[in-house]
């Protein structure tokens, strides 16, 4: 029968012969026999175990992952289930990277570009990661052109509220109370109306009013956020 010496079988499998001994001394891939000057003699069935470890490897998993494998008499399922779903987390997050990089290069000049990862960084600070993923998931089920009318809407809610702050409408007046009603509606939109992520929202604004109010275009100290506040604690 066939016998492979370390180097033989490096050069066949691509693997170095340092990978070799490691697997060797973990006992991962052990030869079964060694020469009378000590030398590893690699049998067929060692060459075909070396392989199974080469094919699980490059489904991802640790040595560690690739030794419990191979010594389940029982269904590799949920292994590879597993595996499976933490490919699928990882497809994820590239795929929510790409989108973000895709929408940050669209457009932009290089000063807005680094505002906008400025408020990035702002964001990911006050908001988890499912929450972001929730929120960016939301718009693009609307689809750009759906969200560029949500921006409208929300632009002429605060000029008619800057409107009524400037004729002097107290917070409690129904119409500004209604306005209020429809910025929290349009706020929700992309929210999802969840508590959690609203209280975010508010803790970020109050926390960097300086660098948000740069970013979506109205003074930080003109007191808008707060009559908003007062109109929908009058309802």
């Amino acid at each position: 029968m066939t016998r492979w010496s370390v180097g033989d079988l490096a050069r066949a499998s691509g693997l170095t012969v340092r990978s070799l001994h490691h697997y060797d001394e973990i006992g991962l891939v052990v030869a079964s026999e060694r020469t009378a000057s000590g030398h590893r003699r690699y049998t067929p069935d060692d060459v075909r175990r070396l392989y199974q470890v080469r094919s699980l490897r490059q489904l991802g998993l640790s040595l560690e992952e690739v030794r419990s494998a191979l010594s389940r008499s029982d269904s590799l399922r949920p292994l590879f289930e597993a595996q499976l779903a933490a490919l699928n987390a990882q497809a994820r997050q590239v795929e929510a990277l790409r989108s973000r990089l895709t929408a940050l290069l669209d457009g932009h000049t290089t000063e807005s570009l680094l505002s906008t990862l400025e408020m990035m960084s702002v964001y990911e600070s006050y908001f988890t990661a499912d929450q972001l993923g929730d929120m960016r998931s939301r718009a693009a089920a609307m689809g750009p052109e759906a969200v560029e009318a949500l921006k409208a809407s929300w632009l002429e809610l605060v000029r008619q509220l800057r409107q009524h702050m400037a004729d002097g409408t107290p917070p409690s007046d129904p119409r500004v109370v209604e306005l209020a009603r429809q910025w929290d509606e349009l706020g929700a939109r992309f929210t999802g109306g969840d508590p959690a992520v609203q209280a975010a929202a508010q803790k970020s604004w109050t926390e960097n009013k300086a660098s948000i109010s740069t970013q979506i275009g109205w003074p930080a100290d003109d007191g808008l956020v707060e009559y908003v506040t007062q109109a929908r604690a009058a309802r």
